[in-house]
């Protein structure tokens, strides 16, 4: 399984390949979804294009990508939108249109409770465990580890010689904590693989070897795997398909 990043906390100033109105989203990702992913992931945005978990952000977004595609839409909830945990909360009891999912970042304050508030409101939690945090035990410790629609891994090394091994060694962290089963699974729920920048090939290749889904797009990676810039979500995720490894980034 692929799922498209489109955004990320990126903006006008990342390039134009990457979308900030909610028109601009729905069209990357229909043509994403076209190109071979099977999920959608975005950052609402104001129009000064700041990430926001504003409720009216939120619904126009959600409601011009879901006209434009037929497969899950997922949300960030990261610290960045609302640094206070109390308002994000807030937000989220606000929210008049739901994504099907929502990321939760296990390393930043309230975690536990965004988590619990987007249960509460019927939304899917993607776990994120960044490596170079305290996420994973934050995450391991508490009770709502095992209501996980999925884990993901985020490696956040970006340098393209180490990040393969860096998404390794978390692994292999988390498989001595006794968390991981044998289908590849966290705490029961399925493991999400993926990188950032330059670690974002190395680490989605490694992700296609061992049989994991992951993720591409223009929040994790703005160029193509041999160092081009990328035009598109919807290219980034035909090279996500194709790749083949070991991968040598440009």
């Amino acid at each position: 399984m692929i799922q498209v990043c489109v955004n990320g906390q990126r903006g006008p100033g990342d390039g134009a390949a990457v979308p900030v109105s909610p028109d601009a989203m729905a069209r990357s990702a229909a043509a994403a979804v076209a190109a071979g992913a099977c999920e959608v992931h975005v950052h609402p945005k104001t129009p000064c294009g700041d990430d926001t978990l504003s409720p009216r952000v939120l619904a126009t977004t959600l409601t011009a990508i879901r006209d434009a595609v037929d497969v899950p839409v997922g949300v960030t909830t990261g610290a960045w939108t609302e640094p206070e945990p109390r308002r994000r909360i807030e937000r989220i009891a606000s929210w008049t249109v739901l994504p099907d999912h929502a990321s939760v970042n296990w390393h930043e304050p309230g975690a536990e409770e965004v988590a619990e508030a987007l249960l509460a409101r019927g939304v899917a939690v993607e776990s994120g465990l960044w490596s170079g945090t305290d996420g994973m035990e934050r995450f391991l410790d508490s009770p709502l580890a095992k209501r996980s629609l999925r884990v993901l891994v985020e490696v956040t090394d970006p340098d393209p010689l180490t990040a393969e091994d860096s998404a390794l060694n978390f692994l292999a962290d988390l498989s001595r904590r006794g968390a991981v089963g044998d289908r590849g699974e966290v705490c029961g729920a399925p493991m999400l693989l993926h990188g950032e920048d330059g670690g974002a090939w190395p680490v989605l290749a490694l992700a296609r070897r061992l049989g994991l889904a992951t993720r591409i797009g223009l929040e994790d990676t703005l160029l193509l795997p041999d160092g081009r810039h990328a035009k598109s979500n919807a290219q980034l995720v035909s090279a996500a398909r194709d790749i083949q490894w070991p991968v040598e980034v440009g």
